[in-house]
């Protein structure tokens, strides 16, 4: 199913709801969701995971920055984004520090049990990374017991644990990524596709390995009783994507569609 797919049956499903509805405008719905502030959408995200979130002179910026403010801008409210340790976002998010993650957060079952999550607002696979000197390994099956970096507390945590014994974690995947070039520290890393083509372009001295393991799909994580926001945020999302701006936003930082993707025998991590 491709973007346009998903798009189409997101925008039913929100005529057909509205068709139920007693009438009430875009305005009236919005003061049935709760907000940190009002007036404002909190959202947070890590800061530490450029291109879609990092900080750059004292400002946060990045994909997931910009999809967020334009997600505010559908919703009449001022964007408020804001900062968490990836380890203990969702931490975070059920406390009412914030209202919303966006900050490449992908949705998997085990995470729905605390938060609820919209519909994918980009799609990223699982890929294993090495030092462009490196020639031993050639496979995910080359993998075993070798000393693999991953994101604390990321969807490449578990997979990655299934390919060695030998896990590091770190905070930042970037950190991770740099440290396969700094003698003997790592063998290899598992991150978003994404992150390490951008790190390549930026000089790290690394190459991938093979195709993508799988693709997961970052979505926007709400409080469970919050579920109207999650919904008009869903509504936001088609709208953005109907209009162009989602495909502007996202061609700005990687030149291309990121929702774009073939997904036809794709195994999706859950």
């Amino acid at each position: 199913m491709n973007k346009w797919s998903i798009a189409s049956c997101i925008g039913i499903s929100f005529l057909l709801l509205g068709a139920c509805d007693s009438g009430n405008g875009g305005g009236e719905e919005a003061r049935d969701y709760e907000l940190v502030h009002k007036g404002k959408l909190t959202f947070a995200a890590s800061g530490e995971y450029k291109p879609f979130n990092f900080d750059e002179g004292g400002k946060l910026t990045g994909f997931d920055i910009e999809i967020g403010e334009a997600i505010a801008d559908k919703l009449d409210l001022e964007p408020n984004p804001v900062t968490n340790p990836f380890q203990t976002i969702l931490q975070g998010l059920v406390a009412k520090k914030y209202d919303a993650i966006i900050g490449s957060m992908a949705y998997t079952k085990k995470r729905a049990e605390r938060a609820s999550f919209t519909k994918p607002y980009y799609y990223s696979g699982g890929m294993i990374f090495v030092s462009k000197e490196n020639t031993t390994i050639k496979s995910a099956d080359d993998l075993k017991g070798k000393k693999i970096g991953v994101g604390a507390e990321t969807t490449y945590e578990q997979p990655a644990s299934t390919l060695s014994d030998n896990l590091q974690y770190y905070s930042s995947d970037g950190v991770a990524l740099k440290n396969l070039t700094v003698g003997d520290r790592l063998e290899a890393v598992i991150t978003s596709d994404i992150v390490g083509y951008e790190a390549m372009d930026n000089g790290f001295e690394i190459k991938e390995i093979g195709k993508p393991l799988w693709v997961e799909q970052p979505s926007i994580a709400v409080r469970k009783e919050n579920d109207s926001l999650r919904q008009a945020i869903d509504d936001a999302l088609v709208e953005l994507i109907d209009e162009g701006t989602y495909k502007e936003i996202s061609e700005k930082w990687f030149g291309r569609d990121l929702l774009d993707l073939d997904l036809e025998g794709v195994e999706l991590l859950e």
